[in-house]
Formats: structure tokens, sequence, C-alpha cells
């Protein structure tokens, strides 16, 4: 391991992480952010920047240093352990430098309760890796989130849409080694041999990706929002990252215009940029030849027939039309899929077979080479593909028949060991994480108070259908047994929420809820599925290995 040259690379992305916070600095002055403000809020605001100038000189700080115990290194050749090495841990600081501006602004959870450094860790982690997963249950008043914080939010959304180190990438480059660092960073099968330089490829998946940001932000001004509103939805937007400036997400402007927009763009988001790409250069056709792209709009499809079918049916009387049924349940599937995570009502009240359908699409996620996290589709169609060959070898063990993607062969021979090894890895941290929050997180997250004689009544909140007790639950131990049996389906939403970069899950976690509740060691683990959910699983699994950092 080349130390001195990982210390200059791990420098660069910090300065390049404190010199972004500037961008949130201008939001402070009331007239920008288009919004009127109590003196006490004023004050708030003036918090914030002085907690952001703080952290810009923490990354000022380090960052410089970090590139004086690098300079020994320049000029040496970057390669995959170290490349690995800079993903990995370039991710780690991007969390606790990217928590910084928020702890130290002032930023509270409710009157009450001030944001921890792990909180704010959640917070950053979240951003970054565009799960929108958030802690913060006031997000309209300013004496408790500033705008400054709010942008920032938005704004690491923005970073980490692409990923940080990819815009790393584009913007130094990394010669020979952009390959290895871009492969880290983009989880996912790639399709390479189209744009060989990856300095060339990162300029263009970013010219891309900011270009569309800006579109759908100059859509969404004219669609009613305001400048501060656009950028910030338009950025979790195309990062398929769904952090909102509003409590009840886009839900707040019930606007079908403005829903249906973003459906459109969170399709892009989801698609590969190769594909985008081509398009943007006159070969349209590129897009619907890709079998990956196709399952992924049928998935879509058959998900919201079905959503619409079965999965709405005992609230039916919601929806005044077919028309608005298909709007709602089109936007969740999409915002599912594409791991978005944004809400325009309470999906939690569907059904089991909408609630099960969600669920089981939160395990799907966007195509490989977009911004949206998850497993991806083309690892479900690989996977699919590999388990057909397997049954046939059962029965036809001589014959040899080559996994093939597109009407193509795969050349590279590893290609089925590495998908049955991701899908066994990603399972077992589910199962793993799943078994840890259902051990250790205290039953008061539900509303289970213990006491020396065992556990009180349950608290019950009939604020949601899902909520009020069904006809067989007459005793308080019946509904201690269902609310602790909701903890199970619960904390597995949870894991798979944050792992696959979603955001809501169910139940505590739903669309109308956060993760607030949780305990702080709870809280740590989702800081790590979360990241693990957004970078190639073994890009943070090969930091624990002692092997790894030896020099040779």
């Amino acid at each position: 391991m080349n130390y001195a040259l990982l210390c200059r690379l791990l420098g660069a992305v910090c300065l390049l992480i404190g010199g972004s916070m500037v961008f949130s600095l201008p939001w402070a002055i009331p007239g920008i952010a288009q919004r009127t403000y109590a003196p006490e809020a004023t004050s708030v605001e003036w918090q914030a920047v002085f907690g952001f100038g703080i952290s810009m000189a923490i990354c000022a700080i380090i960052g410089l240093t970090l590139r004086r115990i690098g300079n020994s290194a320049k000029g040496h050749t970057l390669y995959r352990k170290e490349a690995m090495a800079t993903v990995g841990l370039s991710w780690v600081m991007a969390t606790v430098l990217g928590a910084l501006p928020i702890f130290l602004s002032g930023t509270s959870i409710s009157n009450d309760r001030p944001i921890t450094f792990i909180e704010s860790m959640f917070e950053a982690q979240s951003g970054f890796s565009t799960t929108g997963a958030t802690v913060l249950t006031e997000l309209e008043d300013p004496e408790l989130v500033s705008y400054c914080v709010l942008f920032w939010r938005s704004w690491t959304h923005f970073l980490g849409g692409l990923g940080i180190v990819v815009l790393f990438v584009a913007i130094l480059g990394q010669g020979s080694a952009g390959k290895a660092m871009m492969r880290a960073e983009m989880p996912g099968p790639s399709k390479e041999g189209s744009m060989p330089r990856m300095q060339h490829t990162a300029l263009v998946f970013a010219a891309i990706y900011i270009g569309l940001n800006l579109i759908l932000a100059v859509i969404y001004l004219m669609e009613g929002m305001t400048f501060f509103d656009a950028l910030c939805h338009a950025f979790a937007t195309m990062a398929t990252g769904g952090f909102s400036t509003y409590n009840a997400s886009l839900g707040r402007f019930n606007s079908a215009l403005i829903e249906y927009t973003t459906i459109f763009f969170m399709i892009l988001a989801g698609t590969n940029f190769t594909l985008l790409y081509f398009c943007s250069i006159g070969s349209p056709l590129r897009l619907w030849r890709d079998v990956e792209f196709r399952v992924f709009i049928s998935i879509i499809v058959l998900v919201t027939v079905g959503v619409v079918l079965f999965g709405m049916e005992y609230q039916d009387d919601h929806f005044e039309t077919l028309g608005s049924a298909v709007r709602y349940g089109l936007f969740q599937v999409v915002s599912v899929i594409t791991t978005t995570g944004y809400g325009t009502g309470d999906f939690d009240a569907w059904n089991n077979f909408g609630r099960g359908a969600l669920l089981l699409l939160m395990f799907v996620g966007g195509c490989a080479g977009s911004t949206g996290g998850g497993m991806k589709v083309i690892r479900h169609i690989l996977f699919a593909k590999i388990l057909r060959l397997e049954i046939e070898r059962s029965h036809r063990p001589r014959v040899v028949r080559p996994l093939r993607l597109g009407g193509q062969a795969m050349e590279d021979p590893e290609v089925e060991r590495g998908i049955l090894l991701y899908f066994s890895f990603f399972l077992a941290i589910c199962a793993a994480s799943w078994m840890l929050l259902v051990t250790f997180e205290p039953d008061r997250t539900w509303g289970v108070v213990r006491t020396a004689e065992g556990a009180a009544d349950v608290a019950t909140d009939t604020d949601s259908p899902r909520d009020l007790e069904p006809p067989m639950i007459t005793t308080p131990e019946q509904r201690l047994k269902s609310t602790l049996d909701e903890k199970l389906l619960d904390s597995a939403s949870a894991v798979a929420a944050t792992l696959n970069n979603i955001g809501p899950g169910l139940g505590v976690v739903g669309a109308t809820k956060n993760y607030a509740g949780f305990s702080q060691p709870a809280k740590l683990l989702f800081v790590w599925l979360m990241m693990l959910g957004r970078v190639e699983l073994f890009s943070v699994l090969v930091l624990l290995s002692p092997n790894f950092w030896r020099r040779h």
C-alpha cells in the first residue's frame, strides 16, 4: 500500500468536500431563499454560517495536511489497491466531514432535542449515498433546521449522485487507475468498451448529470416552485436521493404536473448514463435495444398495474378516479425502484399486497451506470439466466452453454461467480443486520415500555389505518404481541431501505415517519448499510481486512 499516495488523494477529496460547503452559505440571506424569517430564525441562520465556516476550516486543515504528507508521492502510479482504498476511505471521510456543518450549525430534531453527531453522520451519509432517509422531524421550522442545512442536505445529493470519486476522476484524472476507481465507485456490472478513456467517460457522465439537473430545476420553476425548492428537488430527483424541503415531501405541492415531471426524470436518473449519452448523440434506438432498460420499464409497468388493481382496494374511496390511483401508484413504484424515496402520501396505508410489492421492489434498484442504488436490474437478469443454466446442467451435464446477455456471450468467466457471490454477500448482510436490529433495538422504538413487572401497555398512534387495532385484539397482551410482530417487519424494511438506498420503508420508518426514534447504535448500523449500498460492496468490506493494508 502506497500510503503517501493515498494521503495525497484523500487530501484532494477533503478539499473538494470543504470547498463545496460554500454554496450553502448564501441561503442564510432571507431574500435569496425566498422565505420570511422570524428574528429567532435569522439568528439560527447566522449560527449555521458560523458552523459552516468552522467545518470548511477543518476540511482545509485536514486536506492540506494530507496533501503535504503525500507530496512525496507525486508521479507515483495508482494501482488497484490504492484505488479501492481511496474510494472506501473517501466515503468514510465524506460521512464525518459532511456531518460537521449539520452538527455545528445548531440543528435540532425537535424543540428540546438537538441533533447528535451520530445523527449528523446519518444525515450526511444519507445525503452522499442518495438514500434520503432522515432523522429530522420538522424540516419546515427555520428555528430548528436552517436553510443553509436544508440546502447542504440537497447538495450532498448532488455530489453523491454520480459519486464523489467519479467527479474526482473527472476533475483531476487518474490515468489508467481511473478505471479501477470508477468500477469501485459505481455499483453494478458495467458496460465497458463504449468510451475507453475513463476521464472522458467521467466528464461525459458529469456533463449529462449536471445538464439534467439544470433542465429539471428550470422546469420546476416554471411549474410553480421557488428557486430554492426547485434546486433542492432537482438535486434530489436526479441523484435519486429523495431529500425534500418539506415534511410531506413532494406531496406538499399536490400537483399532478410536478409529480409526472418527477416520474419522468426519476426514470431518466435510473437509466444507464451510457444509454443517455448515445441518445444525446442521435442514437435513441440504443436505449430500447438494451435488455436491462427494457426489463426496467417492464417491471415498472407490471408492478404499477398490480398495485393499482390489487394493492389499494380497501381504500378505493380515497381515489376519485382511476387516473388518480394510477398517478399515485405509478409515482410510488418509480420512486422505490429508482431508490429515490419520494412520497406523495402514506403508502404504508396500502394493503399487504401493495406494501409487499414495494418491499420486494426495494431489492431491484435502477440500471447499472445510473444514479439509482439497489442491487441493479442487470444483476437480477444475469442471476435468472445463471439459474436457468444451472437447472439445465443438472439434467444435461455435458452441455456447455455460455452465459448470454442481449444475444452476446459474456466473455468474462468470472461473471457467474461474481453475481452469485454478490447475492450471497448481500443477503447475508441483510439477514445479519436484521437480526441485530430485532435483538438489540429497544422495544420502546415501537412504543413498548418495559417495567420491573414486564411490559407496560403499548402506546398506539391512530394516524394511519395500519395502526388501528384489528377486532381480534382485545387485551394488552395481544396488543403487545401484535406490536412486536410489527417490529420484525419494520426492522426488515429499515434494513432493506437503507442498504438499497431507498430511504422510507414500512411501519415506524414509513413514508410519513422517519428514523429519529431508533437508538444511536442502530443509526450507526444504518450509516454503514447506506455506505455499503452506495459503493460496491467489496470497496467497503475490504477496508476491514488486515491483509489489505500491508505494504506488499
